[in-house]
């Protein structure tokens, strides 16, 4: 049973490894055994993790990728099928935050739409087709407790943190979506999943300390998330140990949503 565990030989592909959750699901997928690609648009910071990786003892293989551009995501496609011959898996944590409030400009709300949307289902369409065409093969989405329950503002107030309403739209939709795509994909051997973490605390740029406070009230566990506790939810549903699992939501909020 160990063994249905192990990623070992998997080629796997995370859309999205250069933030908080991004750069500590690398970490944690790179020591699993499997070949991992990071797709990303910004090459700068791209090169900086792979450099991370490399002094950490980890190989990752790095491809600069324009999520919004069906052609860039073809080509990527390719070009992993060309140097891999195969794709097991993907990752998306991709997102774009650009809408900061309800007031915003549409044009705002407009642009998030372009990653958060179509380009999430644009990336999960052409690699799915792809594991499709070999019978095989495992998405997981990364989506947000946000997308399963409102806001709770007063988590936020004498803080200048926000929350804005695109946000709570695209994980709310990638939950649902994940379903669908469970259906489309099932009798092609793929199967497609979200993982839905909770709050992660940043010890780079911590949240405002009356925020921490309040949050770790309404957990279970009484604290925020560690980024890196995501990761084993990810590497379960990527494995053959989650192979009768597909179209199902996994939290990873520390009993948030259970409360």
């Amino acid at each position: 049973m160990a063994t249905s565990f192990s990623l070992q030989g998997k080629v796997i592909i995370q859309f999205g490894g250069t933030g908080l959750l991004g750069c500590a699901l690398v970490a944690e997928l790179a020591t699993t055994g499997c070949t991992l690609v990071v797709a990303s648009r910004n090459r700068a910071s791209l090169a900086s993790l792979a450099d991370r990786e490399k002094a950490a003892g980890r190989t990752v293989f790095i491809e600069e990728t324009d999520i919004g551009s069906e052609a860039s995501l073809q080509s990527l496609r390719d070009r992993v099928l060309s140097q891999h011959q195969r794709v097991d898996g993907i990752v998306f944590n991709a997102v774009s935050r650009p809408m900061k409030s309800m007031d915003d400009d549409l044009a705002v709300w407009r642009q998030s739409m372009e990653i958060n949307a179509t380009g999430f289902f644009s990336t999960v369409r052409i690699f799915g087709d792809a594991m499709a065409s070999q019978g095989s093969g495992s998405i997981v989405n990364i989506a947000s407790i946000y997308g399963m329950v409102g806001s709770n503002l007063s988590l936020y107030e004498g803080t200048n943190m926000t929350v804005a309403p695109d946000y709570f739209f695209h994980k709310g939709g990638m939950l649902n979506l994940t379903r669908y795509l469970g259906s489309h994909y099932g009798p092609k051997g793929v199967r497609v999943n979200v993982v839905s973490p909770g709050g992660i605390y940043n010890p780079d740029t911590p949240q405002a300390a009356p925020f921490i406070e309040r949050y770790n009230k309404i957990t279970m566990l009484g604290r925020l998330a560690n980024a890196a506790e995501v990761a084993g939810a990810v590497i379960f549903l990527l494995s053959d140990a989650s192979s009768y699992i597909t179209g199902a939501n996994l939290p990873v909020d520390g009993g948030h949503t259970a409360k």
